[in-house]
């Protein structure tokens, strides 16, 4: 998915690692991030519900960007029709709820995006590619995230990857695994940095719990349903909502506390102790990175290449300008669970 704000945020994550365990009654410290709303781009636009990055957090272990979409219904928002758009320095994890999104890329790639599966788009030096919603989804609803790669694969060849998890349960909850691992299920697909990345399903009512990394972060990304973090004081989490865990957990225990079926994205990893900047479509390590990244993509470059079979009306997404001033540091710390 591409970022189509005109004025994007610059944003320059440093990341200083603080190392605790949780209280020793296995309490855990949430941090309840709301979402800000965003029109994917055109009259009809589909808004999407942006919780990473912001101000007051940038990174969930290395994931940098997550948008929440949907239930949208496509007769009246038109869906999601993204023209040719560049990357680079990342990896895009696209997850379905519903719908069906027709993806192509500058290796050729035609794919699939539909629920349950786990499309893996690894830009590295650069690509770009598109993203449409098929003319039979009606209802498209979904997660697109980011994953910012470290330095020693921020130029890496581009990629791509598909896998269908396997469902499992676990205490009534229906569990599909798409990256890392969690109670003994593990995706095969390759990360850069250790990730987790989940679905998780709750009847109503169910309580689980989850042993987790201490080193690693963690967020919850509601989709639907009201969710508790029993093992907390906060508030219960709400749909679009996402909660913050910081290092040091052993475990989350979740409970949903509707009277309807709850899901949410489970997100961790470990901290990425690494200074970056990420503008529109660019992860880079520098100002002078993003600048050479916008002007070559704007210049056609090879860098990007060029998607084939892309039937839209624009097949060049144009970059937006520049801010007057340089790109300027933003820091993010971890937290303590």
């Amino acid at each position: 998915m591409s970022n189509l704000e005109t004025r994007p945020d610059e944003i320059d994550c440093r990341s200083t690692v603080h190392r605790g365990d949780a209280g020793a009654d296995g309490t855990v410290t949430v941090e309840v991030l709301a979402a800000r709303d965003v029109p994917l781009g055109g009259p009809r636009a589909m808004t999407v519900h942006r919780t990473l990055p912001q101000r007051r957090r940038s990174l969930i272990g290395a994931w940098c960007f997550a948008d929440h979409y949907g239930p949208d219904d496509v007769s009246a928002t038109g869906g999601m029709d993204v023209p040719p758009h560049p990357h680079t320095g990342l990896q895009t994890v696209s997850w379905l709820f519903s719908g069906e999104i027709e993806h192509r890329d500058t290796m050729g790639n035609h794919a699939m995006v539909r629920p349950g599966e786990l499309n893996l788009m690894t830009a590295g030096h650069g690509i770009a590619h598109t993203e449409v919603s098929t003319p039979d989804t009606t209802i498209l609803h979904g997660v697109q995230l980011w994953v910012a790669l470290p330095e020693f694969a921020a130029d890496t060849p581009r990629d791509f990857a598909h896998h269908i998890p396997s469902a499992f349960h676990h205490d009534d909850v229906e569990i599909r695994v798409f990256l890392g691992e969690l109670l003994g299920e593990r995706s095969p697909v390759h990360t850069f940095t250790p990730l987790l990345g989940a679905e998780l399903r709750l009847p109503p009512g169910a309580q689980i719990e989850l042993p987790v990394t201490t080193a690693h972060e963690h967020g919850l990304l509601v989709d639907a349903g009201v969710i508790r973090v029993v093992n907390s004081a906060a508030e219960p989490l709400q749909p679009t909502e996402l909660g913050y865990i910081g290092l040091g957990a052993t475990a989350l225990c979740l409970r949903n506390e509707s009277d309807e079926p709850a899901r949410v994205i489970l997100l961790g990893g470990a901290p990425l102790d690494e200074q970056i900047i990420m503008w529109w479509n660019f992860l880079g390590r520098s100002h002078e990175d993003i600048v050479a990244f916008r002007q070559q993509w704007t210049e056609h470059s090879e860098r990007f290449g060029q998607v084939e079979g892309y039937s839209g009306d624009v097949q060049h997404l144009p970059a937006p300008t520049l801010p007057n001033s340089r790109l300027s540091p933003r820091h993010n710390i971890p937290g303590q669970a």
